[in-house]
């Protein structure tokens, strides 16, 4: 039996394991979107004899990827699934590359007694090697008016169009960075000069020791998902270039944050309440917080507004809102300073304005300085 997606629900009696044989079409990481570039797609199911084959390809991206492909099931009709399968064998575990035809092999009667009498859903699922970090939105292009009136560093008000990109859902989180660490022995800015900056409340300072692994007091940072600071704009290239992707253009980062297609000309990131989407200097309790615990935008993106700064990937110049094309706007070709953007823990709601920016030389790596990653296709 041949069951290509999308189909109606189908029940196939199989030693009185009832199996509804369609698969929900789901993109990688369980996103709305697929993460990257890369897709699951043609997912197909077989029922031959004693086994369930799946077949699907992974498409897109980096042919040097490589994910965890994981054959779950649902016994509520996909509400929540269980753990994986676990009688399967083929192109499913750890190390699985993108490519067409992929197959997974099931053996149901070696999971029987867990599965008797149960009307469930598959699903597959692959997780590439940049996790929560690496879960990305799909944001759909268009034009807007780019700017405020609210400071000379807004003006003027702009109209700017961007194609289709993908960007990070959630900032990237210090458990995240410290994958890419371990895999590459890259040293940061932070690392290299053995110190890092602090806000002590009247002044910076520099203080040694600290670098990415460390939280805003420059203890051992134990909450690994919480955003990443100490990293300076040369770190995070290097990390969203290790990771597929890049950083995202001042264009773009306005575009998500201000909610793309379905904005709805909010002041801050999904909200013109600022507690409602942003930990900053009125609740933050001048720390970090774990991403993703507040609302999240118009698009589902998490945290645009407050817990660190994100670096963009344009150069400033001090007049290019006057003189920038229309498509796609890059920035400058050269500079002295990078820009950033979306306010932090320790910024004032007025520095949390989707149209605030501010501009630093790229060495620098503070306390409250982060990104996200973001990619063309």
């Amino acid at each position: 039996m041949h069951h290509p997606l999308p189909t109606a629900p189908k029940t196939v009696r199989k030693k009185n394991i009832f199996l509804r044989s369609y698969f929900l079409l789901l993109p990688l990481l369980l996103c709305a979107h697929s993460l990257f570039a890369q897709k699951i797609e043609n997912v197909q199911v077989l029922l031959p004899g004693r086994t369930v084959v799946v077949t699907y390809d992974i498409t897109g991206g980096n042919s040097k990827d490589e994910y965890t492909v994981q054959l779950t099931y649902s016994s509520d009709g996909g509400s929540t699934f269980s753990k994986p399968l676990r009688s399967v064998s083929g192109d499913v575990g750890e190390k699985i590359k993108p490519g067409h035809g992929k197959k997974i092999t099931w053996d149901v009667l070696k999971d029987v007694d867990a599965l008797l009498g149960e009307d469930f859903v598959f699903k597959v699922v692959a997780k590439g090697k940049n996790g929560e970090a690496g879960e990305m939105i799909f944001v759909e292009g268009g034009t807007y008016e780019m700017g405020s009136n609210e400071s000379d560093n807004e003006k003027p008000v702009h109209r700017v169009t961007v194609s289709d990109f993908y960007i990070g859902k959630y900032e990237v989180t210090i458990g995240e960075f410290k994958k890419f660490i371990d895999a590459t022995n890259y040293q940061t800015d932070a690392d290299k000069k053995g110190s890092s900056y602090i806000w002590t409340g009247s002044k910076w300072e520099e203080r040694n020791g600290v670098n990415w692994r460390d939280d805003v007091n420059g203890n051992t940072q134990t909450a690994m998902h919480h955003p990443v600071i100490h990293v300076s704009w040369n770190d995070a290239a290097a990390y969203c270039k290790w990771a597929g992707g890049r950083l995202p253009t001042e264009a773009e980062w306005e575009y998500a944050a201000r909610g793309g297609n379905k904005t709805r000309g909010y002041t801050y990131s999904g909200s013109d309440d600022i507690d409602n989407v942003a930990w900053y200097a009125g609740n933050s309790g001048s720390k970090t917080h774990t991403v993703g615990t507040k609302q999240p935008n118009e698009l589902g993106i998490y945290d645009m507004t407050g817990n660190v700064w994100e670096w963009c990937s344009d150069w400033y110049g001090e007049n290019y809102y006057s003189s920038s094309p229309q498509n796609n706007p890059q920035g400058p070709s050269s500079g002295s300073f990078r820009v950033f953007r979306g306010g932090s823990f320790y910024a004032d709601d007025y520095y949390c304005r989707v149209a605030d920016r501010g501009y630093i030389t790229p060495v620098p790596r503070y306390y409250n300085f982060g990104f996200r990653l973001s990619r063309t296709n």
